[in-house]
């Protein structure tokens, strides 16, 4: 197992080969183990589900999924890149990237999703864990500290997305 990171020949999180794989190719795999989760909460959701908040805040199983774009985009098109948020077309904060349009559908979101997650891969395939990230607003970062970040806040939505799908569920009498 190389450096180079090939989504379709990495082994999954919790695969033996793993275990004594190089640490780049630890991170890939479980960041991308939380982009497919996320990618797939909204399965077997309504339009409506998807949208629907169930808490105090903006959060939505949509919105989770809007907000990963945003996520990607931010670490891996802006902090690679060095290009501002508005050359890149996306919001300026966080907070917004919840925010659905009216025409956003599941699959709409999904597929920008899976497109900034592709975007995100090609951007940082060749780069080893020391390469540093010139862009990022808190200063230069090596992509290692940049993966260990994603793969914090992918995992704390994935949590949100679980919490949010087993309330869905359950509204509807079904078992998550």
């Amino acid at each position: 197992m190389t450096d180079r990171h090939d989504p379709a020949e990495a082994p999954a999180p919790d695969s033996p080969e793993l275990h004594a794989a190089p640490l780049l190719a630890q991170l890939h795999a479980f960041v991308d183990q939380h982009r497919d989760m996320l990618l797939h909460c909204a399965d077997g959701l309504t339009e409506e589900e998807a949208r629907t908040s169930l808490v105090p805040s903006s959060t939505t199983i949509l919105g989770l999924i809007t907000h990963a774009t945003f996520v990607e985009q931010v670490w891996f098109g802006e902090a690679v890149t060095a290009r501002s948020r508005a050359d890149l077309g996306i919001v300026v904060g966080p907070e917004e990237s919840f925010h659905l349009r009216d025409e956003e559908t599941i699959r709409s979101a999904t597929r920008r999703y899976a497109e900034a997650v592709e975007a995100s891969r090609r951007a940082v395939r060749d780069m080893g864990p020391d390469t540093v990230l010139p862009g990022n607003r808190r200063g230069p970062l090596p992509l290692r500290w940049v993966l260990l970040h994603v793969l914090r806040e992918l995992a704390q939505h994935c949590g949100h997305a679980d919490i949010l799908r087993e309330q869905l569920l359950a509204r509807r009498g079904s078992r998550p």
